[in-house]
This record gives C-alpha cells, sequence and structure tokens, in this order.
C-alpha cells in the first residue's frame, strides 16, 4: 500500500491523500460504506461504483461466525465472495467481540466469548485473527487490540493500552511468517487505545509507532464519551501521529464530526449511520437531517434533497418515501440507504475539493454553522 498528500489547507490540518492498494486507488479524506457481514445491507456493488466508492469495510467477528473465513477462501476471497472488485479494510474484530459478545473472557492469549448468533463457546486471538483477515484477502487488515468502554476508570483504560501493544507484537509476528495466500499485499494498522487520556495515548502511540508502516488508526473513541473531550484527544493525535501515513478515526461518522475532524487531520472514517439510520427512516440533507416517518412529510411532494442526484431524490418524492416506510417496505429502506451513502460520497468529494482549493476552513465554518442542530443529536 502506497500513501500520498496531494494538498494541505493552509489554515488547519485538512489534507487530501491518495492511498493506493493493488485493488484500487482512494483519495482521501474518505468515508468507508460498511458492509459487515460481506455486504452494504440493500446495496449493490455496481450502484456503489457509480458513486465512486472505492474501499468499503467488512468485519473480522461477524465473518468468522459465519459463513466463516475457510469458506470465503475456497471461494477465492473476500472480493470475489462479495463480488467486489475495489479495495476492502477489515476491522479486527475486537471491538465486536467486547461490545456483542453475550460473554467474554479477556487474558494475555486472546479472548474467550459466547457467540451473539447462537451462544456458542469461541475464540479469537491475535494469530486467528489475522489468519481470518489473511484467509478474508482484505487489502488493510487491522491489528487485534481491546477496546474499552469509554466510561471505564483509567487503570482499565491502561490494561487496554497494555495488552493491545502485546497483541500487535504477536500480530506482526505472524503477518511476517504466514505470508498472504492471495496475489495482492495485506498491510496491517495498528490501533491507538488510551481513552480520554493523553499521557494514555501517548504511551499508546509510543509503543505502536513501530509497528506502523503504512497508517495508524485510531479506537476507543465514539464509545461514551464527551464529544468535547472526543476532540481534544484527535487534535493531540493530529500531533503525534505519522504525517506521511493515513490516519484512520475508527467509527465515528455523524458528518458534521467529519467535517471537524478533517480540519484536525483525519484521512479515514467508518461508520453504520448512513445505512442503519436510512434503514430507521433518518435521511441526512444538504440543509440538515429529517426523520422521513414524521406526519408532515405526508403530503410533501417535494425531493428529499433538490441537491442531491441520488435515484430516490432525482424520482421520488418525501411523500412517496414515507408511504414506503409506513407500509413496511423494502424498497423504502434501499432508497433510503442508498440516499445517505450517496450524500456521504458526495460530501468528501466536495471536502477533497474544498481543501485543494485552500477554502476548506472557510466552507466548514459555513457548513458546521449550517448544521447546528444536526451536531446535537
Amino acid at each position: 500500500m502506497k500513501f500520498s498528500i496531494i494538498s494541505f489547507n493552509n489554515n488547519s490540518s485538512a489534507r487530501n491523500g491518495l492511498i493506493t492498494t493493488d485493488h484500487s486507488e482512494i483519495e482521501t479524506p474518505v468515508f468507508m460504506p460498511i458492509g459487515t457481514n460481506g455486504v452494504i445491507k440493500t446495496i449493490l456493488p455496481k450502484e456503489l461504483y457509480d458513486i465512486n466508492t472505492n474501499i468499503v469495510l467488512s468485519n473480522t467477528y461477524h465473518l468468522f461466525l459465519r459463513p466463516g473465513h475457510k469458506l470465503i477462501a475456497q471461494g477465492g476471497g473476500l472480493h470475489q465472495f462479495m463480488n467486489w472488485d475495489k479495495s476492502i479494510l477489515t476491522d479486527s474484530g475486537g471491538f465486536q467481540v467486547y461490545s456483542l459478545a453475550k460473554l467474554n473472557n479477556i487474558s494475555d492469549e486472546g479472548v474467550k466469548f459466547q457467540s451473539h448468533i447462537d451462544g456458542s463457546s469461541q475464540f479469537i486471538s491475535p494469530e486467528i485473527s489475522m489468519e481470518i483477515q489473511q484467509s478474508l484477502g482484505s487489502d488493510i487488515i487491522m491489528a487485534f487490540d481491546v477496546c474499552p468502554a469509554g466510561g471505564e476508570d483509567k487503570k482499565v483504560i491502561d490494561n487496554a493500552v497494555e495488552q493491545t501493544n502485546k497483541w500487535i507484537r504477536r500480530c506482526k509476528s505472524y503477518l511476517e511468517n504466514n505470508k498472504s495466500i492471495y496475489n495482492w499485499n495485506q498491510c496491517l494498522f495498528p490501533i491507538v487505545q488510551g481513552g480520554v487520556y493523553p499521557d494514555l495515548r501517548i504511551k499508546s502511540v509510543n509503543q505502536l509507532i513501530s509497528y506502523s508502516t503504512c497508517g495508524m488508526a485510531i479506537g476507543g473513541l465514539a464509545v461514551g464519551e464527551e464529544k468535547n473531550a472526543m476532540f481534544d484527544i484527535i487534535s493531540m493525535m493530529d500531533e503525534i501521529l505519522p504525517k506521511d501515513q493515513p490516519r484512520y478515526l475508527m467509527g465515528v461518522g455523524r458528518p458534521t464530526d467529519l467535517v471537524r475532524s478533517i480540519s484536525l487531520g483525519i484521512d479515514m472514517f467508518d461508520c453504520v449511520l448512513p445505512t442503519r439510520n436510512g434503514r430507521n427512516g433518518q435521511l441526512f440533507t444538504s440543509e440538515g437531517v429529517i426523520n422521513i416517518e414524521n406526519s408532515r412529510f405526508t403530503d410533501d411532494f417535494n425531493s428529499v434533497d433538490e441537491e442531491c442526484n441520488c435515484t430516490l431524490c432525482n424520482n421520488y418524492t418525501r411523500s412517496y418515501l414515507r408511504h414506503l416506510f409506513n407500509i413496511n417496505e423494502m424498497l423504502g429502506l434501499r432508497l433510503a440507504s442508498m440516499h445517505n451513502i450517496t450524500f456521504y460520497m458526495r460530501l468528501m468529494e466536495t471536502i477533497r475539493n474544498e481543501i485543494s482549493k485552500n477554502s476548506f476552513d472557510k466552507w466548514s465554518k459555513q457548513f458546521l454553522n449550517k448544521h447546528l442542530n444536526d451536531q446535537r443529536m
């Protein structure tokens, strides 16, 4: 994987870059739609190509439980299995083990847990996480880490930092001794932990930076902490993470948060918000967030967003979309999901253009002022 910086914004840390993998070129800043189980729910790959999506995220934990990484490897890897010929990043499974498993027991060896699907006993170690991700064939592999909740006390978070450091050594060793089974390169991103404690974040970066050869991720944010504290940490990361590698902020995805984070030097994002919220009737628009199930849209025959060029906005009204949601029609979920992903892709394209024109600072202030209500959600 290669990363090159194309341009900077003079009045912030925002920058345009280009990530090149063996599957695609990815302009940054970039938002990665989430295909947890190897699919962006209700969306076809061609529809993602049409809006210039060049990378998606899938999840190790879920694909390990079903259909299984060995089956996917038999099918030629995740790219072929899901008919996706652009890049894939796989989360390590660490966060899901702690957030979804019915019970889990973390030790130096790894994590024993009960599947959230059927309660069966399972085990993932750093080596197994790497084995799964190698079998999936993702272009970017995430190190196995410990991601505590935002409200945990400092000692718990410090222990997570130490365990994450121990585990990345084993992740790296496994990859060095077990080469990829595919004819493309796979790159490992360390994940910085430390909660909202600056000293623990610095400690984590110092422990992990020698393992960072192509990018670093910031984990353990947007997990319950106060938002200003989150941005304080992101600002600090801007000062101490490598400048010549992409910075990936995990799990942060509200549009206003993306804009603020990009001004602090973040290059990569992922979040379930576009599709999950879309399936629940919440749509992101140029004028702010709307809930299409609200009764005020019953006889609203306008487009959802006049500035959007998606299938929904070009062909259907707010009234019709509300009707689809009222009758639990799958088409409504599909149209809303595709609209939201299109909104995110267009937002990132706009941001890249503003950075290239060195006008991002002015544009971002206008955007955040316009979306004040969205920032409070």
